[in-house]
């Protein structure tokens, strides 16, 4: 940070990120320096005895060896050089690595005579043009697999100049600073986003909303790095000085409490969490819902979770494709209807049980499964999460739109590709609600999902409760950036929310992705350690957590951190950051790709993993695994970079913390009454 200016424009990789590079190809070239030389020893004296002498013998072959070896000799006091420069500095200390940009050019001009060395070793060894043959099994072998790799190394080098190429580095960065030069830029880059996934996934443009999700997302991807000068190795840095601030703030947090003696937020007693809700709001129906919304996910989560026997799973659920029947209730399946069979196989129900199933998954358009609940006597409907490429372009479509429903304020707003997805649902929904309730006229209307299909789940409810006043809402793992504010309030009376952990997932938003940049600035600023340092860094704290010593040896001034978190601020960032943080942070609202802030519905229940103190760490107790309490949307609002941030939105971990619980609690009341 800031991009790497070679050859007169800027490049996606910065002067620090040569280090590991420069070492690797280091080494290899040593590898083959060795054998060059031990080569250049045995085949030197066999030259002067060739059948021909000249261009077309032994002296052909004598360039080519004394000129790999000094080639050789020469990239690899380079590569030193560079790896030694590129260490050099912070990340923004870019003064400190101004040798790195020639260095870095003379080693790209070195290709040339590498590329002709590399001809003359091919026609030596491939062509049979020279006549000079080598009798020597080793010596040809080596000269064989020093070109074919040399190739190899050349294709890559390509292939990463082709990766690290900025189709709009030609824009020089002072001039992004003012407003009309900004949206010039955010269009170009909008537009270059577009292409590509226009290319990339090609399969998807047939869809209805395709190309408008294309745009969308890469008018998101533009607007979150807009007047920004980080590479991608910046903003992965950034995370892992992220994960070492934040694990500092949370053990400042802690010892304020214990200093004021604050009574703990989470609870162990299940009992005391659910005293006062709504009978409904309870976690044995949770569970149960829950499995209905796994179901959901078909027969790629049987595979999921059965690598190796799921087909056999599945196998006795399947219909032959002869044996199908004509007015069958499933819709948008395979001839097997494989999907069919992992819904049935997960839920442990029949086929009869299943009102209605539609897979049809497109842009903006969801899975789900109509099933009549008989032991609770409710029609529960399924939704799908995101287990495809179209679902990840619906999660971000995750600008706002105005969303109406009877009860909501006016001026609501919600996650546009969830809002789309909720109304092309309703469609397909509404006439089979009539045949069941038809049919099940006592029943109550439960709607459930996980992910993204909480999120429209929730959407869809808001839209149906007119009709069905008394529905409930079982939502799991729900998108943070899903609805406004006071519409989130108005769904606690029939919506319970369960995440776990550090679920990304449950932060994710619009408004949290822009505020995780600036904090990313505002962090590569306040670090005194140089990437290379931090990116091995991040591989120890992988493994084996992040040490004590390193939440102050991070930092240049560690008591700067604490310094305005608030990103309603004009003054962000800490004292002596550059024009770049500073721009960034100026205007918080101005930069917002979406005006509207968005929330998580419904009554949430947080679940986490109790932190094992004392004694407990060495001896087995009988102590609950896990502590809960009752959370506000609020809390989720900052992403939280953490070591199972991706695992705890997964719905098996979901299910098996609910299902610890629930067995815990039963042990301990047995427990109780022995």
């Amino acid at each position: 940070m800031p991009a790497l200016r070679l050859l007169g424009r800027k490049w996606l990789a910065a002067s620090d990120d040569l280090v590991f590079p420069s070492i690797f190809e280091l080494l290899f070239r040593f590898v083959w320096l060795v054998l060059i030389a031990l080569v250049v020893e045995v085949l030197i004296p066999i030259t002067w005895k060739c059948q021909t002498e000249g261009w077309h013998g032994g002296a052909f072959v004598r360039l080519y060896l004394c000129g790999t070896l000094a080639l050789q000799a020469v990239l690899m006091l380079l590569l030193a050089a560079l790896a030694q420069q590129s260490a050099k500095g912070t990340i923004t200390d870019v003064d400190a690595r101004k040798m790195v940009a020639p260095l870095l050019l003379l080693k790209v001009l070195l290709v040339l005579p590498e590329i002709a060395l590399n001809v003359m070793g091919t026609m030596w060894m491939f062509c049979e043009v020279i006549e000079c043959s080598v009798n020597d099994k080793f010596s040809s072998i080596v000269i064989q697999s020093i070109v074919l790799f040399n190739w190899v190394q050349l294709a890559l080098t390509v292939f990463g100049l082709f990766m690290v190429f900025d189709p709009l580095g030609s824009v020089n960065y002072d001039d992004m600073q003012d407003t009309p030069n900004q949206a010039r830029h955010h269009r170009k880059v909008t537009g270059l986003w577009s292409r590509r996934f226009r290319w990339a996934f090609c399969w998807l443009k047939r869809d209805e909303h395709g190309k408008e999700a294309f745009q969308q997302v890469a008018a998101l991807l533009s607007a979150l790095f807009r007047s920004t000068d980080l590479v991608p190795s910046d903003v992965v840095a950034g995370c892992v000085l992220l994960r070492v601030r934040q694990k500092r703030e949370t053990r400042e947090m802690r010892r304020i409490q214990m200093l004021n003696d604050e009574e703990p937020i989470y609870t162990t007693d299940v009992n005391k969490v659910f005293s006062e809700t709504p009978p409904w709001m309870n976690l044995e129906d949770a569970l149960h819902y829950l499995r209905l919304s796994i179901a959901a996910y078909g027969w790629p989560y049987v595979l999921y979770r059965h690598c190796f026997t799921g087909f056999c799973k599945l196998a006795k659920h399947l219909t032959c494709c002869c044996c199908r029947p004509k007015n069958s209730i499933v819709t948008d399946d395979n001839c097997c209807l494989c999907h069919f069979a992992g819904v049935k196989y997960m839920s442990k129900l029949s086929a009869d049980d299943i009102i209605f199933a539609s897979f049809n998954n497109r842009v903006f358009e969801l899975p789900f499964c109509v099933i009549a609940d008989h032991d609770r006597e409710s029609i529960v409907v399924a939704v799908r999460g995101s287990i495809s490429l179209r679902d990840i372009f619906t999660d971000f479509t995750a600008g706002s739109e105005k969303f109406e429903a009877d009860g909501l304020p006016e001026d609501t707003a919600a996650h546009k590709g969830m809002s789309m997805g909720a109304a092309k649902m309703l469609r397909r929904l509404m006439p089979v609600l009539d045949r069941a309730f038809q049919q099940f006229p006592h029943y109550d209307l439960v709607l459930t999902g996980h992910s993204l299909g909480a999120g429209v789940a929730v959407l869809v409810a808001l839209k149906l409760r007119p009709r069905y006043p008394h529905l409930k809402v079982f939502a799991f793992s729900t998108p943070a950036g899903l609805i406004s504010r006071e519409a989130a309030r108005f769904t606690e009376s029939f919506v319970l929310t369960i995440g776990v952990g550090d679920d990304l997932v449950m932060r994710l938003s619009v408004h949290s992705i822009e505020n995780l940049r600036t904090k990313v600035i505002q962090t590569i600023h306040a670090t005194k350690l140089p990437k290379y340092r931090i990116m091995l860094n991040g591989f120890g704290y992988a493994l084996f957590g992040v040490p004590a010593r390193d939440l102050e040896s991070t930092w240049r001034r560690p008591e700067e951190l604490e310094a305005n978190n608030s990103d309603d601020s004009d003054a962000l960032l800490v004292q002596g950051v550059s024009t770049e943080a500073a721009l960034v942070s100026r205007n918080v609202f101005a930069r917002r790709f979406s005006t509207a802030r968005l929330f998580t519905a419904g009554r949430i229940l947080h679940i986490v993993r109790r932190k094992r103190m004392g004694i407990e760490k060495k001896v087995r107790t009988q102590e609950p695994t896990y502590e809960m309490r009752w959370a506000c949307p609020e809390d989720f609002m900052e992403l939280q970079v953490m070591p199972r941030m991706l695992l705890d939105h997964l719905p098996e971990n979901v299910h098996r913390t609910m299902q610890t619980i629930m067995d815990e609690k039963h042990t301990y009341r047995v427990t109780q009454v022995v």
